[in-house]
């Protein structure tokens, strides 16, 4: 089978299909995402090497669980091994031993064929396009900031960062009811928002304004500057949701989260069934950002214009 594997550098290589163990399914790959976890893979970030991806769509075609089989899926991309004390605690995500799908010791799914374990899986609903699907992962993550923050109505909510995470939790606030400021770099984006939109577009040098003035805010640049934002437009005593992931350590003002009492709130994997449901119900659409589709053999070509684009697709077949 073709796969797009990084080891010191990227290409796409033919590999043997990987052999299902107990409790796993083979999965034909239909669909996969770029995103900017893959790009920062190949810069260096968790060192890993393999098989790249972990958003994607597929199809089930071998499984010992067998209602799976012939069902569209997506998959959760944490592996815990279900024997730590973390573990024992129910924390499976913050598993001391966890595997990542395409991130840390665990095959990727940017291939022909992947193995995937079968309490990972969630079927797609018929209603749900491929095309909708393949954002489940993605999605998922910007949903967990509803889990990690309480809104209120009269809460005032800022949001940095127009990049593909970025809108997505736009999409989501939206899609909650929650009004937004929207800080980014490219204001024509915001046509590529629902129709329910309820953000309000501020760029980057107008956000200098915004002294210590939002209730809440949401980092989601995947840029160290984001935080250092993030930490000037919040008030005292408010909170701020980080959503970013960086390679090295950003250099911020950190002094600042003591002084102002600051909550600053991790936020990464998200509730693969609150996505699901936004997709089905037509509150999300997030196909809008999809800037190209590409097949597997032109996977080289697709890494290149995700480093400048919305969302990129590979297509397998």
């Amino acid at each position: 089978m073709k796969a797009l594997i990084f080891d010191e550098t990227l290409r796409l290589r033919e590999v043997p299909i990987p052999e299902r163990q107990p409790g796993t399914s083979l999965v034909r790959v239909n669909l996969a995402g770029i995103c900017n976890t893959d790009i920062e893979i190949t810069k260096g970030y968790m060192n890993f090497r393999g098989i790249l991806g972990h958003e994607f769509l597929g199809t089930v075609v071998e499984s010992d669980t067998s209602f799976l089989v012939g069902k569209r899926v997506a998959s959760e991309i944490s592996i815990p091994c279900k024997k730590c004390d973390l573990c024992d605690m129910g924390l499976f995500k913050h598993c001391r031993n966890t595997r990542t799908i395409g991130i840390a010791d665990y095959a990727g799914t940017m291939a022909e064929y992947a193995v995937l374990p079968d309490e990972n899986l969630h079927t797609i609903p018929e209603k749900v396009s491929d095309r909708k699907a393949v954002f489940v992962e993605p999605l998922a993550a910007a949903a967990h900031v509803l889990e990690s923050v309480d809104f209120s109505s009269t809460d005032r909510v800022c949001l940095i960062g127009d990049g593909k995470l970025g809108m997505l939790i736009s999409m989501v606030l939206s899609a909650s009811g929650v009004d937004h400021v929207l800080v980014g770099k490219h204001s024509e984006r915001m046509k590529l928002l629902c129709d329910n939109n309820r953000a309000s577009f501020v760029s980057v040098n107008e956000a200098d304004s915004y002294d210590r003035d939002f209730d809440v805010v949401v980092e989601a640049t995947g840029n160290p500057y984001g935080l250092a934002s993030a930490l000037k437009v919040v008030r005292p005593q408010g909170k701020i949701v980080l959503k970013s992931t960086y390679e090295g350590t950003p250099e911020v003002d950190i002094t600042s989260v003591a002084v102002r009492e600051i909550h600053l709130i991790g936020s990464r994997c998200g509730p693969f069934d609150k996505a699901i449901s936004f997709l089905e119900s037509g509150l999300v659409d997030p196909t809008t950002l999809i800037a190209k589709t590409f097949s597997i053999d032109e996977s080289l070509e697709a890494f290149e214009a995700a480093r400048r684009s919305l969302k990129i697709i590979i297509r397998m077949d």
